[in-house]
């Protein structure tokens, strides 16, 4: 114990000299947001929007997660796997609904809305066609800001998630119907290609896009014939450039086009409909005149679809025979390589969740954020989006607009 000298100053003896244990200062750890990941409840639903690793990113920087019990199941990522990454596990929907953000990736649902608490952003896809007036009625009355995946934009102006969900179904169209075309679905036993000496499958791809560009990809690298149809010349124009050598291609000419489907071995439909507007470019009358045993897949019956046999089916049950021809028509086909399409979609949603968190709230994030505030359906409960107001008879408000208020 130090004593006071004659002097009256305190005597800090061989002590002061002495090593000392340091003392540093520790950082405090916050939770930004919470982050809900429900369990999807359709059954040909096998995405997950968050991989456990974009978890882990999340979590370390402040972020809370929490997973309810087998949501990421059908993309082959266990509980375990996101508990180890710092999610948390819960049997409870209530509690995931109950969250900050919930993200998910099959449309909301009247149940799934009416466990939410109220006053969150919710991420998922819209599907204009699918979406009932009553689950837009929920979502609005629990004054939630809703944001749609497929409406998203990035810096660019591109939308990452149509993107790559395109990427993934073009190429996966195209392996499909080599299986459709093969013994192994009771398809006419024909290889999707070519080899030496025997006449090459004829591929028709309507739409010069993305899905459409990784279809020709696809099918020109088992070495089919490809013709591509689109309304635009300079679409068309792109396309050839992309691939490297020249296609057969056309704009869209009844005629033409009858032609090609006669001698077709597939079809894809890689059309961009718009919402609500769906339009016919195959006929069912085209269709009568199509080889027996040829393969249609449409990628856009989502949105109403290009093809007129097509049928909006689940992923469980999605094909069908309509005069001679095989059709596959499922909504979210990309679900068919549920790993893979979750890393994509993971790729776009971390860090704009971590953006998110790091703007304080989502009316400042949407206020600096042109992209993300494309996708915006509902905002604080109240309908921003016109081609849903045309569809239930609503007044829609400028989001715009709404944001000057807040």
């Amino acid at each position: 114990m130090n004593e006071k000298g004659k002097s009256g100053k305190v005597n800090l003896g061989n002590s002061a000299f002495m090593p000392k244990e340091e003392h540093l200062e520790t950082a405090v750890r916050f939770r930004r947001i919470s982050i809900g990941i429900p369990c999807d409840t359709r059954d040909d639903e096998k995405r997950v929007a968050l991989t456990p690793e974009a978890v882990n990113l999340l979590v370390e920087t402040g972020n809370e997660v929490i997973l309810q019990k087998g949501a990421g199941t059908g993309a082959n990522y266990s509980d375990k796997d996101y508990s180890e990454n710092g999610a948390a596990i819960t049997d409870s929907p209530a509690r995931v609904f109950s969250c900050d953000v919930v993200i998910k990736v099959a449309p909301f649902n009247e149940k799934e809305a009416e466990y939410l608490r109220g006053n969150q952003v919710v991420l998922s896809y819209l599907n204009v066609l699918k979406l009932s007036e009553e689950t837009l009625a929920r979502l609005s009355r629990k004054k939630v800001t809703a944001i749609a995946f497929e409406k998203i934009r990035d810096a660019d102006g591109i939308m990452p998630v149509i993107e790559s969900m395109s990427e993934i179904a073009g190429v996966t169209s195209i392996l499909l119907a080599s299986d459709y075309l093969s013994n192994l679905h009771g398809g006419k036993g024909v290889m999707l290609g070519g080899i030496t000496g025997v006449t090459p499958t004829e591929v028709v791809i309507l739409g010069a896009n993305t899905a459409g560009e990784y279809a020709a990809k696809a099918a020109l690298g088992l070495g089919s014939q490809v013709k591509i149809f689109d309304s635009s010349l300079q679409q068309l124009r792109k396309f050839e450039s992309l691939m490297g050598q020249r296609l057969q291609t056309s704009v869209f000419h009844p005629q033409v086009l009858k032609k090609a489907l006669k001698s077709a071995d597939v079809v894809v439909g890689a059309i961009e409909l718009e919402d609500l507007k769906p339009y016919y470019y195959v006929t069912e009358e085209m269709v009568r005149t199509m080889k027996k045993g040829a393969v249609i897949i449409d990628l856009s019956i989502d949105r109403g679809g290009c093809i007129e046999t097509t049928e909006c089916r689940a992923l469980r049950d999605p094909v069908y025979e309509k005069h001679g021809v095989i059709h596959f028509s499922a909504w979210n086909l990309p679900s068919r390589v549920a790993r893979t399409a979750s890393i994509a979609l993971s790729n776009v949603f971390a860090p704009l969740l971590q953006i998110l968190a790091e703007s304080g709230s989502i009316t400042q994030l949407l206020k600096k954020d042109l992209g993300v505030r494309d996708g915006v359906y509902l905002y604080n409960g109240i309908l921003t989006n016109e081609t849903l107001g045309q569809k239930f008879g609503m007044l829609s408000k400028d989001l715009d607009l709404l944001l000057t208020a807040f």
